[in-house]
């Protein structure tokens, strides 16, 4: 607080006064004064919105009952308004839903569902009759029929503001001409200054929807996208979240909210992708979080002058000479098979030789025996001095501490560093260790690293050498790897519940752990062959390409990422490439410059890909059409109204790896078109030159011109077909040729149409008679430098059309002799 503070007067009740005036107001009359947030800002944008809604709603509704969608758009002049009227063949809507489905926001059957779809909040379509009723005054016209009812089930309503539910003026049964679906009529505010969005919107809809017949009819235009596949999309299933991205608040919720006792099983039933095993891995990294590793330090070898047996007989009393000695010397020797001891390792051993010892010899080692042989041991390990190296050099022995953390020091930072400054670092480390409270070393890493750092401060203080951030951090690890995760029970659930701090660190044990990828049966991706068909159908282009990534996890829901490229066609050269934005099959057309995909779209270096970049960023230009689709259980949006992804780093990772992948198909497509081009022009020089310079050598020897076909295809090792016919009796013997001067080998479709029926065949041709003509197929694999030969025979009036598929037109010559 400010030393300076103004004060009210002597008047009272002030604060009373103004908590008498705090209400509380629903959803619907919030939206009434902020439709803006939910994408209603405008006229234009508000009709544009509506629509969305709508067409969203029915696609969603028809594809969840197995139909494959019919969605007829209208948009009518009304006086000073504008009518939308969007009908369905959906399932329809029974009489008790349908009122609160169109009249209540934040009412819906997916908000708590953990699975893909267009809508999820309950807002949309509600939204759409809030705004009609408030720019126009006049109620939503619905009209629903369910399969097999004899009527269809009539309303007129609005959104009561004040409540939040749906105030009906009409209700009543008519007769309407289909089986089963929905039509609602709504009067609103508008103009069509958007019309462009519009027709964007619902093309681009019947792009990522090619399962969908969409049609949409404006006082100015009216079109029709037929579907491009029967092929529903997959239907999805609802699944746990996922362990990786959830957040501290949801953990603490769930551990509220769960049946559970046990931290194993409470990760086993609450989330998806955790069995017993990957269960167990997270509760260790919990531990480690919680309760610390546990330091092992190095058994005495030979060498040193620590007598385990001796420590433990010292240590043992009352327990008879032959059973101590043996207590003793089997401890000893299970030590010295170990290369590193923990303490609660060391327990479990002592424990084992009890109980072994007690079965030979009949002696009972108690906990408290079993204690003290225990602490006997752990204090020889880590405080029994080790002798010099030179027995006769007057020095004082250090720690085996000491040594332990020289060699460990001296293994993980670099060779640079002499044993002076590693030795004096290690023993600020050992020391560290030893002013533990916890005799038993044990540390979480946060610990351990506040201990190397210390040390290797004091390092620097004293040795004047610098130890930097890498050699700390090597250390660390390296010491971190040398411990080992106690078995200490994890809290209960109930006990983890109001503990803020165990569950931030059961969390990040989670998020540490590996844990397979969440399924994908939550999800319906578009998949590449109908991103492909969908591009297809919309734009006539020459490439096209798709890619579709595994999935991946935000915040505990699942997501995948699809990208598509159409280039080249009918697609407009002039101007920056054409993006289109997508999220669980909904096109996003407002605020492209706030959304992720737009950012990473212009962060890609398009320049490596082929396309022009102006400046080397930004978007590229050219006949390219980039489309991105990001389908997720829950897409993180900017606003309520679903314009824009959210520039979430997993996310923009995906879309970015998803157009790379599908960009580097288009650099080999443009490369080979280039490379393809320079062949041709090669080729027509050539087509140019070679047939003067015949001339000149006929003229020249006084011979026949050469085939020039044969040497062009030789000059530029193409694939040459020749077909030579030659008299053969009453008809003529046919032979198509087929040379391959190329490097690989080439598999090609060569269609010989013939006017007369042919004969005698050569083996793997067939003949097929359609309409008049013959067909003769023959699918030859001919080696590099090698050929293959077709014959047959024909009448002597035949006339021939050689056809070959199979190789590029510039790397093919094709002759008629």
């Amino acid at each position: 607080m400010t030393s300076f503070q103004s004060t009210l007067g002597e008047e009272s009740g002030i604060a009373e006064e103004l908590a008498e005036s705090q209400q509380a107001i629903s959803i619907a009359e919030f939206f009434e004064k902020n439709k803006h947030m939910l994408g209603f800002d405008s006229g234009a944008r508000g009709l544009v919105t509506a629509v969305k809604e709508a067409v969203d709603n029915a696609l969603d509704a028809a594809e969840e009952a197995g139909i494959l969608p019919d969605i007829y758009v209208e948009i009518q002049e009304s006086g000073d308004y504008y009518k939308l009227i969007v009908e369905d063949n959906g399932p329809g809507l029974t009489k008790e839903s349908l009122p609160k489905v169109f009249g209540k926001l934040l009412y819906g059957s997916r908000f708590h569902a953990r699975e893909q779809s267009r809508g999820q909040q309950g807002i949309g379509i509600s939204a759409a009759v809030l705004y009609s009723q408030l720019t126009s005054g006049k109620p939503a016209k619905i009209t629903s029929r369910t399969q097999g009812s004899s009527e269809a089930e009539y309303f007129e309503l609005i959104v009561d503001t004040d409540e939040n539910e749906p105030e009906i003026s009409v209700e009543e049964t008519t007769s309407w001409d289909r089986p089963h679906g929905t039509r609602i009529e709504l009067e609103m505010e508008g103009n069509m200054r958007a019309r462009q969005q519009l027709h964007d919107y619902v093309k681009h809809t019947a792009v990522v929807n090619p399962h969908a017949r969409l049609e949409l009819k404006e006082p100015n235009a009216h079109f029709k996208f037929e579907r491009g596949t029967d092929q529903l999309p997959e239907e999805t299933e609802e699944i746990r979240p996922h362990p990786h991205g959830v957040e501290l608040g949801t953990v603490i919720k769930m551990l509220s909210a769960t049946d559970s006792q046990t931290i194993s099983g409470f990760l086993q039933e609450e989330f998806t992708r955790v069995g017993k095993k990957t269960a167990d891995s997270v509760i260790d990294a919990f531990r480690d979080r919680h309760y610390g590793r546990e330091m092992r330090w190095s058994s005495p070898d030979d060498t040193e002058d620590v007598d385990i047996g001796a420590a433990v007989s010292d240590a043992t009393a009352n327990k008879g000479a032959e059973a101590t000695a043996a207590f003793a010397d089997a401890i000893a020797d299970a030590v010295a098979d170990r290369e590193r001891v923990a303490h609660y390792q060391l327990l479990d051993l002592v424990a084992e030789v009890a109980d072994a010892v007690e079965d030979e010899h009949g002696t009972a080692f108690g906990e408290t025996v079993q204690e003290n042989a225990a602490d006997a041991v752990w204090n020889a390990l880590i405080d029994a001095p080790e002798e010099t190296a030179d027995p006769d050099e007057d020095a004082v022995a250090e720690s085996r501490l000491v040594t332990d953390c020289y060699e460990i020091a001296d293994g993980a930072t670099s060779t640079r560093k002499d044993d002076a400054v590693i030795h004096g670092f290690a023993s600020r480390l050992a020391a560290k260790f030893e002013d533990e409270d916890d005799d038993r070393h044990r540390l979480t890493r946060a610990q351990l690293r506040e201990h190397v750092d210390r040390a290797a401060a004091l390092t620097e203080e004293y040795d004047e050498v610098s130890f930097g951030d890498t050699a700390r951090e090597n250390v660390t690890e390296a010491v971190w790897d040398l411990m080992v995760t106690v078995p200490d029970d994890p809290p209960l659930v109930r006990e983890l519940a109001g503990d803020r701090d165990a569950t931030s660190e059961l969390v990040d044990g989670m998020r540490a752990t590996d844990i397979m990828a969440p399924p994908t049966r939550c999800l319906s991706p578009i998949t590449d062959d109908l991103i492909r068909a969908g591009l297809e159908k919309e734009f006539d282009a020459e490439f096209y390409a798709a890619a579709t990534r595994d999935a991946e996890v935000h915040s505990g829901d699942p997501f995948v990422v699809e990208a598509g490229i159409a280039y080249g066609g009918e697609i407009p050269a002039e101007g920056s490439a054409d993006v289109l934005r997508f999220a669980n099959r909904v096109p996003l057309v407002y605020q492209r410059g706030a959304c992720a995909t737009t950012d990473v779209v212009k962060s890609i270096g398009w320049r490596n890909y082929g396309l022009d970049q102006p400046g080397g960023s930004g978007l590229p230009n050219g006949p390219a059409v980039i489309m991105v689709h990001v389908a997720s259980t829950n897409v993180p949006f900017t606003s309520e109204s679903k314009d824009a992804v959210a520039n979430v780093p997993a996310i923009e990772d995906e879309i970015e790896l998803a157009i790379r992948e599908a960009a580097r198909e288009l650099k080999s497509f443009l490369s080979k078109r280039r490379s393809m081009e320079k062949r041709r022009k090669k080729q027509n020089v050539l087509g140019q030159i070679l047939p003067e310079m015949a001339e000149k050598v006929a003229e020249v020897t006084d011979r026949e011109e050469p085939d020039i076909d044969d040497a062009i295809a030789r000059i530029m090792n193409n694939v040459l077909v020749e077909r030579h016919c030659e008299a053969n009796g009453d008809g003529q013997a046919v032979s198509v040729v087929v040379e391959n001067h190329s490097s690989t080998n080439e598999s090609l479709e060569v269609t010989d149409i013939v006017s007369a029926e042919p004969r005698d065949l050569s083996d793997g041709a067939t003949a097929v008679e359609m309409d008049g003509e013959w067909f003769v197929k023959w699918e030859p694999e001919v080696s590099s430098e090698d050929e293959a030969v077709l014959e047959y025979e024909v009448d002597d009036d035949a006339a021939f059309d050689l056809d070959v598929k199979g190789v590029e037109s510039a790397k093919l010559t094709v002759t008629d002799q």
